[in-house]
């Protein structure tokens, strides 16, 4: 049977709306008083400029929940809240009856499932009350188990950073981690600019308090660590392949090998949601040309040229005109990295999406994926 790309353009595009829509939807509490910039780290962190939405829609009197149209992510902002104990009491108790609300629903859409407790690292000290206010909140939350988070923000001067950190571990408060944050790059002068750090770190420590439900969601919306979300995209195209392994154990007749379409269909998919870019037809369409144009022969398992083979592990357990397991592996790593490397390049500026279609784009994917099917080789 012929290959027909339109056919597997739509699978693609079928697939990636799916695991979109499925998303679990992640829910995170940011607190802390007034002015130490949670509007700042909330859009340095995410893809989309929530702050920039309006003010939210208020849920108590002292919160007010920020969210977008088909981003699953809502942001609970409590109000800046300065020294002072009725408006601190009740500034706790909204945010630990958000978090009860969440778990009697006993649906992980409406749980909370972080808190990000917010400090300036400019003041250069911590007022007592408020160690105290975040205790209080911590032990309540005990039962609960939220994750809590504290950000140092603004966080300019790394020893000044350090040395509050260091206060709080002190305090042996019931936190998942300290995380000192600059959220933005900061120009201290003409001739020197302080980078921003810190965001990709509290990503990371987010990947370990989330449960795995949430994997997905937190790398979709996320914009602040290349790192991570190519980490979760290479245990996508690891999964693919064993599967595409497996499945060519059989061995696979090569006109008949349409079983590792939806292995590889799915990998494209979750790679694409991880990275959270808006890719259409025209984009997948190039990434199905340009290797199938590196190879000679489709890569989604129709059929398979004797050009191919060669640069295969395994390529002489072919035995009559069959796809064997380590090809049909083989196959689905090198067009999971060569999309990786692509994305990549996408999510630094160094490509645009709209490139992928053209000539310099399809070539480089072509070459991507011809160099990691001789690196499978080699191994």
């Amino acid at each position: 049977m012929a290959f027909n790309m339109e056919s597997v353009t739509k699978e693609m595009m079928a697939a990636i709306t799916k695991k979109f829509t499925n998303l679990n939807h992640l829910n995170i509490i940011v607190a802390g008083k007034t002015g130490v910039g949670k509007s700042t780290l909330i859009n340095a962190v995410f893809r989309e400029q929530l702050t920039e939405t309006g003010i939210g829609r208020p849920v108590t009197t002292h919160m007010r929940k920020i969210e977008k149209p088909g981003f699953p992510l809502s942001v609970y902002d409590t109000r800046g809240f300065e020294l002072g104990k009725v408006v601190q009491n009740e500034v706790k108790k909204e945010i630990l009856d958000t978090i009860n609300q969440g778990i009697a629903s006993k649906e992980i859409n409406q749980m909370i499932h972080c808190i990000w407790y917010c400090i300036n690292t400019t003041s250069n000290r911590i007022e007592p009350e408020e160690i105290n206010w975040l205790k209080e909140l911590t032990n309540a939350n005990q039962a609960q188990q939220v994750p809590v988070i504290v950000v140092l923000t603004q966080a300019i001067s790394n020893p000044n950073a350090e040395k509050m950190k260091k206060l709080l571990l002190e305090e042996n408060l019931a936190v998942a981690q300290i995380v000192p944050v600059l959220a933005q790059d900061y120009e201290i002068d003409a001739s020197f600019t302080k980078k921003a750090y810190g965001l990709d770190t509290l990503i990371q420590i987010m990947g370990h308090c989330l449960p795995e439900e949430l994997m997905d969601t937190l790398q979709n919306v996320q914009i602040a660590s290349l790192v991570e979300k190519k980490r979760h995209a290479r245990k996508a195209i690891q999964v693919a392949a064993l599967a595409a392994a497996s499945e060519g154990v059989v061995p696979i007749p090569l006109a008949d090998s349409v079983m590792i379409v939806p292995t590889q269909i799915s990998m494209i998919a979750s790679i694409t949601v991880i990275f959270g870019f808006d890719v259409n037809k025209s984009i997948l369409g190039a990434l199905l040309s340009s290797t199938i144009g590196a190879s000679g022969a489709t890569i989604l398992g129709r059929t398979v040229s004797s050009n191919l083979l060669k640069l295969l592990p395994g390529a002489g357990s072919v035995v009559g005109g069959a796809i064997s397991a380590s090809t049909a592996a083989a196959i689905t790593y090198a067009l999971g990295e060569a999309y990786l490397l692509v994305m990549e390049l996408v999510f630094t500026g160094k490509l645009q999406l709209t490139d992928i279609n053209s000539k310099k784009g399809k070539k480089l994917m072509a070459e991507a994926f011809k160099q990691q099917l001789k690196l499978r080789k080699t191994k």
